[in-house]
């Protein structure tokens, strides 16, 4: 089943929630690290082990790129800048301080980008030309 939640609010909670902490360790299970994404409410199977959903149907496959979409885990192959490195190359040569910084920077520019795109869509459909809609974000 398609994931049909808000994308930008589901990227609004997962910044919200890794900048409270949420990736920090678990109090009930403090020897297995926190995974990003995976042990987030952001993910579509979280807490669902048993009956979890195919990883094709999240709505961050949107950013994986098609070569990595066959991956265990496709949500680790984000690029996160433009030097490339995703979740997955911070797991195996960066650190856990440096992943979430380069995180924190993607899901800001993101978000950024999807509203300036919604507000882009909601001006066209309120009727104005496309040169106001982009004067008016660009003043924000």
């Amino acid at each position: 089943m398609p994931d049909d939640r808000d994308v930008l609010e589901v990227l609004r909670f997962e910044l919200e929630f890794l900048e409270k902490g949420g990736y920090g360790r678990s109090p009930r299970t403090p020897w297995k690290p926190q995974y990003i994404f995976e042990d987030s409410p952001t993910c579509m199977n979280y807490d669902s082990k048993e009956n979890s959903e195919p990883c094709a149907d999240c709505l961050l496959m949107q950013w994986v790129p098609n070569e990595k979409r066959e991956e265990k885990i496709p949500c680790r192959h984000i690029p996160l800048n433009e030097a490339g490195e995703t979740i997955d190359s911070f797991y195996r040569t960066g650190t856990q301080p440096e992943l979430e910084e380069a995180y924190g920077k993607w899901l800001r520019k993101t978000i950024q980008h999807l509203e300036e795109e919604r507000a882009r869509v909601q001006k066209r459909a309120a009727g104005e030309p496309e040169s106001k809609a982009r004067v008016a974000i660009q003043t924000k």
